[in-house]
């Protein structure tokens, strides 16, 4: 079973010459105890392309040291990865590919990289013992995975040394320890001030493909961002095009969705919730922007969106729903509270969960996924872009947001008009999707159109909220008809889940008083107008 450590650290280099500095005595350094010399052999996995290391991402069968095993870094933030860990085996953990399939789809993994390590590791201490911080001086030898060469040969393709060796310092927290980052700035000081400098590579893999000869250009270097078949002429300077401000857009919600797909598995907070919106706004500039992005193409891609949006929400509108009514039952007075209504609420969302956790990820390792996968790579290899991208971008996207809101409007002024009850609420729901088709529309082109689209965006979002808190307090009343229901038939009485339904009718009778003011504000010609370029 894979466990998970938080490696937060700072690399450097340093001459074979230059002398490690005294670290006791700096920050809450009390004692540096050696803590002797390891071993480590490291065999490093990737595509034959590269396509972990393009995201800076590590996959290692490492033995040796005390943590032998299989490792996967995956990047958090600057100096900050999560490495995830699986015990030795020959071939590299299903619980591990799993989390890299969203890059790797499906190519063989393959060894490239060798890295033999001597290193010397010192253990920073606080006056208590505490430990606070861990040095390792490392020596490393890299080599090209199955090539048994002499450093400085040159390797089979005659591009480079097959080998190369280099000096490196790592300074990592320890875990629940007592450092952070203001000793990591103390320790970086006192080793600038003995000559060692910071890490040019961000990993010792990315060093050892540089310097062995095997670092490949990334896909899309050498083309500029959005290029394909009509993008980009007459440009002028990039960004200019609508192709350029659409792809930007589309770029950095498949980056989302990829990038998320390893936090979904491991059941990270909110990454579910953040994985659905990237489909949702993917899906929505596939809708929006059909001048720029071929429908015929992007519309196939748009239907499995929203399957995977689904499959996402199945457990995620669960969580969001017995948040919401386990907040409304906390409101009310103890003496309103008849009945195990706690206990009934929490078995009702708990017999939802079963199996929830189970379907979502054999959809992410079932062949539908993979193949949308593979479609948006391709997307982004070779965009549909019609003639419209080619035009200045402020008139085609600002074009695009307006047809949306004038959609919107329509659904606005019928929802208004209905008459409350069921009709009013669908009407309601209708609008709340066309407001956040038009809120997303306007974001993808804040680029082109600058603060009006902003502003824009800011009163649309408003609005998509207040719809949106109606809308759950409608399926809230669903749910707690059920659960009234439930509490009958077992003789426990309904009168709390009747008094949480009267509430939830008022919050949305609340919504709808609201929303025409809103409404009003939204539609002012002045905001809209300032779209236009």
């Amino acid at each position: 079973m894979a466990d998970t450590v938080r490696e937060i650290e700072r690399k450097y280099e340093a001459d074979d010459d230059t002398q490690l500095p005294d670290l006791a005595g700096i920050d809450r350094v009390a004692t540096v105890v050696e803590q002797g010399v390891e071993v480590l052999d490291a065999l490093y996995y990737d595509t034959a392309d590269q396509r972990l290391a393009a995201d800076g991402i590590t996959l290692r069968r490492r033995t040796g040291g005390k943590d032998a095993g299989w490792h996967l870094k995956l990047p958090v933030a600057p100096g900050v990865r999560d490495e995830v860990r699986a015990p030795l085996s020959d071939t590299p953990p299903a619980e591990l590919t799993a989390l890299v399939r969203s890059r790797v789809l499906d190519q063989e993994l393959i060894p490239l990289i060798r890295l033999r390590t001597r290193r010397t590791v010192r253990l920073l201490q606080d006056a208590a013992g505490a430990p606070l911080a861990e040095v390792a001086e490392d020596a490393v030898r890299a080599r090209r995975a199955g090539e048994a060469v002499e450093a400085g040969e040159a390797g089979e393709s005659g591009e480079g040394p097959a080998e190369a060796r280099w000096r490196e310092i790592e300074v990592e927290l320890i875990e629940d320890g007592g450092g952070d980052a203001a000793l990591l700035d103390e320790v970086g000081r006192a080793l600038a001030a003995a000559g060692v400098r910071p890490a040019a590579a961000a990993s010792k893999l990315a060093r050892a493909l540089a310097e062995t000869g095997l670092e490949r250009a990334r896909p899309g270097e050498g083309r500029a961002k959005g290029s394909g078949k009509g993008a980009g002429k007459g440009a002028g300077k990039a960004g200019r095009t609508a192709g350029d401000v659409v792809l930007r857009y589309v770029r950095e919600q498949v980056r989302v969705i990829i990038e998320l797909d390893p936090a979904v598995r491991r059941d990270l907070p909110d990454s579910v919730h953040q994985m659905r919106v990237a489909t949702r706004r993917l899906r929505s500039a596939f809708r929006s922007y059909t001048k720029v992005l071929d429908r015929a193409v992007t519309e196939p891609i748009g239907i499995e969106l929203k399957w995977l949006a689904a499959e996402l929400g199945v457990d995620r509108d669960r969580e969001v729903l017995t948040e919401r009514l386990r907040a409304g039952l906390a409101e009310l007075p103890r003496t309103l509270r008849l009945g195990p209504v706690a206990a009934r609420l929490r078995i009702w969302s708990e017999r939802r969960r079963a199996g929830s956790r189970g379907r979502l990820l054999a959809v992410l390792d079932g062949p539908r996924y993979l193949s949308l996968l593979k479609t948006l790579h391709a997307l982004l290899e070779a965009p549909p872009l019609r003639k419209a991208a080619t035009r200045p971008a402020p008139e085609v996207v600002a074009q695009a947001v307006l047809k949306d809101y004038r959609r919107l409007a329509r659904r606005m002024e019928t929802a208004l008009d209905t008459p409350a009850g069921q009709a009013r609420d669908e009407a309601l729901h209708g609008a709340r999707k066309a407001a956040k088709r038009t809120r997303y529309a306007a974001e993808a082109a804040c680029p082109a159109l600058g603060r009006p689209a902003k502003r824009f965006a800011r009163w649309t979002k408003r609005v998509q909220q207040l719809l949106g808190d109606h809308q759950d307090s409608v399926v809230a009343r669903g749910a707690l008809r059920e659960l009234a229901t439930q509490a009958q038939q077992a003789g426990e009485g309904g009168f709390t889940f009747g008094l949480l339904y009267g509430r939830e009718e008022a919050r949305a009778a609340d919504r709808e008083r609201e929303l025409p003011g809103v409404w009003k504000k939204v539609s002012r010609r002045k905001n809209w107008a300032a779209l236009q370029p």
